[in-house]
């Protein structure tokens, strides 16, 4: 049968990208998309089709012959598959978030370029894992019946600005930024996180990690991999990142304006002048961490927030408008980029490991 790969983003080009590495044999027709507003004309040489124009081409037979793997959030591949429903291809199925990360693991393991924690030996010492997972009071209930390991633990984010609670740890106890959730979105519980976790005067174990997840995005842990964590030196895990086209520059404009992006540069330059010198070198590249979700030892996240939070600081004070003065999760946007700026700056000085990311529904 023809395969066809419905998505025209990260998650669509991570699968084309594995498929296309570990079944070579396997032809991929076309990305299909609802609209081409907004999307390449093509990917990796594969052309970027609207759904409606394509399902005009095909012959009955065509249709019946033809294989749809659905590669996008999802929260909308119910509507997609009802539009392919309506234009008679029936034949698809879901790329679900736990199946994208065992396909990238096994693409990964033959690239090497973002090994999974999953390809290392399970060790003998369980690390101590603390995951504080990211909630807002207006978040959806889950209908899936997600049973949360005992190591994560729910923090309501811009708990400050509302009375509502829907969990018993709060981002607006002790020093914190709540107030300000409407732009920094899931980094208030990073800022938590940093001053009431990591800014403590013991000494840290090797075997303590701390980190963050989201309400619908969870890093997949299993008990073997906190087994994995301390006795092979992991520093940092990370869910896979996702491939971009032409570049991670054109991605991150899709979320901030020019002028934001300029006070972001500049507060390198200020801050970490370094860091600004091989900035344009990894914006080149196709691979971005979405999400600011994290893993790493407590010495290791204690630097990176050190870093990110006078930078993501200075912009907030720097833009026009400032921080103060809008709401669109422009630094939570920010932030992203930043976290893959970092740790791909760092890939030789640290141990970073990948995992895949749920989408919890």
């Amino acid at each position: 049968m023809d395969l066809v790969i419905y998505g025209a983003q990260g998650i669509a080009l991570g699968a084309y990208e594995a498929i296309h590495q570990l079944y070579p044999i396997r032809t991929i027709r076309c990305f299909l998309v609802t609209s081409s507003d907004g999307n390449l004309d093509c990917l990796s040489g594969i052309p970027v089709v609207e759904l409606t124009s394509f399902a005009r081409t095909l012959s009955q037979a065509e249709k019946e012959n033809t294989e749809i793997l659905i590669a996008t959030p999802e929260n909308v591949m119910a509507e997609i598959e009802r539009d392919l429903d309506a234009c008679g291809l029936f034949c698809h199925v879901r790329l679900t978030s736990k199946r994208w990360a065992e396909l990238r693991s096994y693409h990964e393991v033959c690239e090497k370029d973002h090994m999974p924690l999953r390809a290392l030996p399970v060790g003998y010492h369980r690390a101590n894992v603390h995951l504080f997972m990211a909630k807002f009071y207006r978040d959806q209930p889950l209908s899936s019946g997600y049973q949360m390991p005992e190591w994560v633990t729910p923090i309501q984010v811009g708990a400050v600005l509302c009375e509502e609670r829907v969990a018993n740890l709060l981002d607006c106890d002790g020093e914190h930024i709540s107030e300000k959730n409407g732009n920094y979105s899931e980094l208030t519980a990073l800022y938590w996180i940093w001053k009431n976790r990591l800014c403590t005067c013991t000494v840290c174990s090797r075997q303590e990690y701390y980190g963050l997840v989201h309400y619908r995005r969870m890093l997949e842990l299993t008990e073997d991999d906190l087994l994995r964590l301390a006795d092979n030196e992991v520093d940092v895990v990370l869910p896979y990142p996702m491939p971009y086209e032409p570049d991670i520059e054109m991605h991150h404009k899709r979320y901030l304006k020019n002028e934001d992006w300029a006070v972001v540069q500049e507060a390198l330059r200020q801050i970490w002048p370094e860091d600004a010198k091989r900035m344009s070198s990894v914006l080149t590249q196709r691979y971005f961490y979405n999400y600011n979700i994290i893993l790493a030892r407590k010495e290791v996240l204690r630097e990176y927030c050190d870093w990110l939070f006078p930078i993501l600081e200075y912009v907030e004070t720097h833009t026009v408008p400032k921080g103060a003065d809008r709401t669109d999760r422009y630094l939570g946007y920010v932030g992203e980029t930043l976290e893959t700026l970092y740790f791909t700056l760092r890939r030789e000085k640290l141990n970073i490991l990948h995992a895949g990311c749920q989408f919890l529904v």
